[in-house]
């Protein structure tokens, strides 16, 4: 039970230090390393290894250790295509749904602390309030099996906004785009919510893409 339980904090910690941009993509870290970092044998390390590298989040390389994949422009921009399509039918249905103020509480709540967060110059903040946002989103669109293509490639987009977060312009257009978003919503008007996140999730690939392009790798 013990080792399945360190093969699971394993798991967790890589995550994090992935997401939190503290293991880069494209870098390489030897197995004793990790261990070392994370207080645990090697066994460990590499049971976990294989979990995430099943994930596409590392790939295991014989004599080199543990790679770190690279975040490639092309998957983000093939991702951020279904994304665009699926969380803006969610934006409709939400509207369609004719919620109450206190229904979209949680919305607003992640409008409101993006923008604190932004005041405070705290990007970190931010990406999570942001993560926040579309979660809740495509919550209120009701429809399960949407959620659940969503959730499989969230992982990747966080992972792509980790590694650009800190060389991206500053994000007001995107919290502005939100509360456009929040306002149809709000109001009924699920063509102008569909249009309105559609144009925001396009504008937001687009950069996204280009950062990746231009700054970060092509499958070293």
């Amino acid at each position: 039970m013990g080792a399945i339980s360190n093969v699971e904090r394993a798991v967790a910690a890589l995550r994090q230090m992935i997401f939190a941009g503290d293991l880069t993509p494209g870098s390489d870290h030897l197995e004793t390393e990790l261990a070392e970092k994370l207080g645990m044998s090697r066994t460990p390390i590499r049971e976990a290894a294989l979990m995430l590298q099943a994930q596409g989040l590392v790939e295991l390389r014989p004599r080199r250790g543990i790679r770190i994949s690279p975040v490639s422009a092309q998957d983000m921009s093939d991702i951020y295509d279904i994304l665009t399509e699926l969380e803006s039918l969610a934006a409709a249905r939400a509207a369609e749904a004719g919620y109450s103020a206190a229904d979209l509480e949680t919305l607003a709540a992640a409008i409101a602390d993006m923008d604190a967060c932004l005041k405070q110059d705290d990007l970190r903040g931010w990406a999570e309030a942001d993560d926040r946002f579309h979660r809740e989103l495509v919550r209120l669109g009701r429809n399960a099996r949407l959620s659940m293509i969503v959730s499989v490639m969230r992982d990747q987009v966080r992972r792509a906004r980790a590694t650009t977060l800190f060389i991206r312009p500053r994000p007001a257009q995107s919290n502005a785009d939100h509360r456009a978003v929040y306002d149809a919503i709000a109001q009924g008007d699920a063509s102008r919510a569909h249009d309105t996140h559609h144009a925001h999730r396009r504008q937001a690939r687009d950069m996204l893409v280009a950062l990746l392009d231009k700054h970060q790798f092509h499958g070293l």
